[in-house]
């Protein structure tokens, strides 16, 4: 069920809506237990039968939460049951999601023929494996207070969340789970939640879908195009991604706040970014800081601790160094990014785009350990800033081809036809389209975002910096009011052709 669908916004919606605040009038735990049932239901929608697996999945992991506060004291044997935990939620991962992509790898390459039956991958498998994971780790640590079964189902299943993203963490979410206020009507906090949802259908159905078409035959025959069409190709890719990923963030957090729920940002401008560092802090937020804190800073740490005990210097002088770079910030950086490259898919594309990413970022660490530390905005000129978020623009469009494109030969191709070696210049697209293409530019690069028009209303969890236009702050008046209608009309209308958010797939 898509949320930019009939049966989502006409049926599903209202449905879910109205039940969750009239059960609430009946209790608290009845509410939330209307709402995992609704969840349910919504992620049933494409195939009943993965609902068994997202319920398995609920106990297994709440299972081994449990054995962990039992054997409180027990260092030892804890992270023990922690890594059987994580081991079984990987497994499963990786079972859906890699073996049998890894069996057809070897059939293709003629190294094995294991006979298969394709499997259909679990949609949100990652992410709601991910945000189990992180829980269990918390639990280890002794940061996770609440273990109340129906707060850490509604934690797993509420479905703004579900399919996609943002990868929640319990610190943040469990507390508003069990307060009374959560469960509480408030027409304001509805009217935030429509108008960013609007906000975001309009930006999927508007915006991103109308891009579809010409992506897909680029991409369909990439060694086939002229560079004029190959750089067109990329670069409607480009904003077709970022307006789906855009508005769907938008319209899970426009969910979340309808009942009473925020949700952290996961997206906020990336193609504002000046650096790649930068860029991670913006695209795909909530992934960035799951990375970070389970992946990334572990393995650093280890690295530090390893050399501090065998009498290595660890400090940022030594970083400067070319050994202590590779060690201390190229290594965890990389393997770090190449994992993030893996969980988007299986095939070598994709640990070529993390593998890009981490090679990025290493460099940007580089020039920063290199200056002496981070160099703030506000000492870039204009000049300066438009060419640092050009060239972050596009180094990240190089990696967009790799995650997009079938194989990492048809990226290849791609960007071979983008300098002219498969078919020269080419003509120009129609005068109509590059209009278009320019005001998506303008829309990416001038205007504010979704959450800095909604920034007088607390729109989501995580600090929120003023955007340009100030004049374009949402405000409860009748203007506003008929400008969403308006929106919402305009987007009703392309939810026709409306297809399935680019990260569903993940």
């Amino acid at each position: 069920m898509l949320f930019s669908s009939f049966v989502f916004v006409f049926a599903f919606l209202p449905v879910a809506l109205g039940g969750y605040y009239l059960a609430a009038r009946f209790g608290r735990a009845l509410a939330a237990a209307w709402l995992v049932a609704a969840s349910l239901v919504f992620y049933g929608w494409w195939d009943p039968r993965f609902v068994l697996l997202l319920i398995a999945s609920i106990l297994y992991n709440y299972g081994v939460t449990q054995l962990i506060v039992r054997m409180e004291g027990r260092e030892r044997l804890q992270s023990a049951i922690l890594t059987l935990g994580v081991a079984g939620d990987l497994a499963a991962l990786c079972y859906y999601k890699y073996l049998f992509a890894i069996f057809e790898f070897l059939r293709l390459h003629h190294v094995a023929d294991i006979p298969f039956a394709h499997v259909v991958l679990p949609l949100g498998i990652s992410f709601f494996t991910f945000t189990q994971i992180g829980f269990l780790v918390d639990v280890r640590q002794g940061v996770t207070k609440d273990r109340s079964f129906l707060n850490y189902l509604l934690f797993v299943t509420f479905f703004p969340h579900l399919i996609a993203g943002p990868i929640l963490h319990n610190r943040e979410m469990m507390p508003q789970y069990a307060d009374a206020k959560t469960y509480r009507f408030s027409s304001q906090n509805l009217a935030v939640g429509l108008t960013i949802f609007i906000i975001g259908l309009a930006k999927k159905c508007l915006l991103a879908d109308p891009l579809s078409a010409i992506v897909g035959t680029g991409f369909s025959h990439p060694g086939s195009l002229t560079a004029i069409a190959a750089w067109d190709t990329a670069l409607c890719y480009s904003l077709q991604l970022y307006f789906d990923f855009s508005g769907y963030s938008d319209m899970a957090i426009g969910l979340a706040r309808m009942f009473n729920v925020r949700f952290p940002l996961n997206f906020n401008s990336p193609f504002k970014a000046r650096n790649v560092i930068d860029y991670w802090q913006r695209w795909h937020m909530t992934l960035t800081r799951f990375i970070t804190l389970y992946i990334y800073n572990p393995m650093a740490l280890t690295i530090v601790r390893r050399r501090a005990a065998r009498g290595q210097d660890v400090s940022r002088a030594a970083q400067s160094s070319l050994s202590g770079m590779a060690m201390m910030v190229a290594r965890p950086t990389i393997i770090t990014m190449a994992l993030a490259g893996i969980w988007h898919g299986a095939g070598l594309q994709f640990l070529v785009f993390g593998l890009l990413h981490g090679c990025y970022i290493t460099i940007n660490h580089a020039m920063r350990i290199l200056r002496g530390g981070a160099v703030s905005r506000e000492k870039d000129s204009l000049w300066a800033a438009v060419w640092k978020t050009l060239l972050t623009y596009c180094a990240v469009l190089v990696g967009f081809i790799f995650f997009r494109a079938a194989s990492a030969g048809d990226a290849v191709d791609l960007l071979g036809s983008m300098t002219g070696m498969h078919g020269g210049p080419g003509q120009l697209p129609a005068l109509a389209h590059l209009a278009w293409v320019f005001c998506l530019y303008v829309t990416v690069w001038g205007m504010p975002n979704t959450q800095q028009i909604m920034i007088d209303y607390a729109p989501a969890l995580g600090k929120i910096l003023p955007g340009p236009l100030p004049w374009l702050r949402w405000r409860e008046t009748l203007w506003w009011s008929a400008a969403a209608a308006c929106a919402a009309s305009l987007a009703v209308m392309g939810m026709g052709g409306s297809t399935e958010f680019i990260y569903f797939q993940f």
